[in-house]
């Protein structure tokens, strides 16, 4: 703990924002910046990843019709899946302890949203522009990639924006595994005693939480980008209802 944080007393709440606004905290090497720039580059890493797995399998499951107990079986093991338990075993293979191990783990913690709303943004496809396309000559593949794929950029973005609050917000479990990340910040703060390391666990927490709905914030404002006005209504609607039945309950 920094001598700014031990003139703050012994509330953890005060010591985390002292911690926060030592400038040293920030810019030191392994500091909040060198932490931060660990913490984005390995979530990026795991979502590109999985849209490299889920998304092709999803698109091609939902243009061929018959992909729905598939997506649903791959969507409910991965999820059954503890990302802790992913992040203990990984290391004791090839990957070895690091980022490789936490990237894949974090990876297949993506797939769930990613799989399911490519399958799902391909079979919502309008019927019409579907048999249209098929009666120009169009090949499967061609229907697929001009009228489907484009149809389902919306749900695409939807499962991208799930998918990466979910790495950002897991991604604080890398430093278990010496993975790095914000998580290291409230690792090296349960390596001191409680009356010296709350603040920075809660200053940790902070950050790790503060991210990942900045991610959220950024990736809504593209998601609204990408879908079309009449489904941003339709979305509006189907919102709207369920929060009076909600209410009404």
């Amino acid at each position: 703990m920094t001598a700014t944080a031990a003139r703050a007393g012994t509330n953890p709440v005060e010591q985390a924002v002292v911690w926060l606004n030592d400038p040293l905290n920030w810019t030191n090497p392994g500091g909040i910046l060198d932490r931060l720039g660990e913490h984005l580059s390995m979530s990026a890493a795991a979502v590109l990843l999985g849209c490299l797995v889920a998304w092709p399998i999803g698109l091609w499951l939902g243009h061929s019709g018959r992909g729905g107990g598939p997506v649903l079986l791959i969507s409910n093991v991965t999820l059954a899946i503890p990302t802790l338990a992913l992040l203990t075993i990984l290391p004791l293979t090839f990957l070895g302890f690091g980022r490789p191990a936490v990237v894949v783990a974090l990876a297949v913690f993506a797939v769930p949203p990613l799989l399911a709303n490519a399958y799902t943004g391909v079979r919502q496809a309008d019927p019409e522009a579907r048999d249209a396309a098929r009666g120009m000559g169009l090949s499967g593949g061609q229907v697929l990639r001009r009228v489907e794929l484009p149809l389902a950029v919306p749900y695409l973005a939807a499962g991208f924006r799930t998918a990466a609050v979910q790495v950002v917000a897991t991604a604080a479990l890398a430093s278990f595994v010496n993975g790095g990340g914000l998580g290291q910040i409230i690792r090296a703060g349960f390596g001191l005693d409680i009356a010296a390391g709350g603040g920075q666990i809660i200053a940790g927490g902070v950050l790790v939480a503060g991210l990942a709905l900045l991610v959220e914030g950024v990736l809504a404002l593209v998601e609204r980008a990408v879908t079309p006005r009449p489904l941003r209504r339709v979305r509006g609607r189907a919102h709207r209802r369920a929060a009076a039945a909600v209410a009404g309950n």
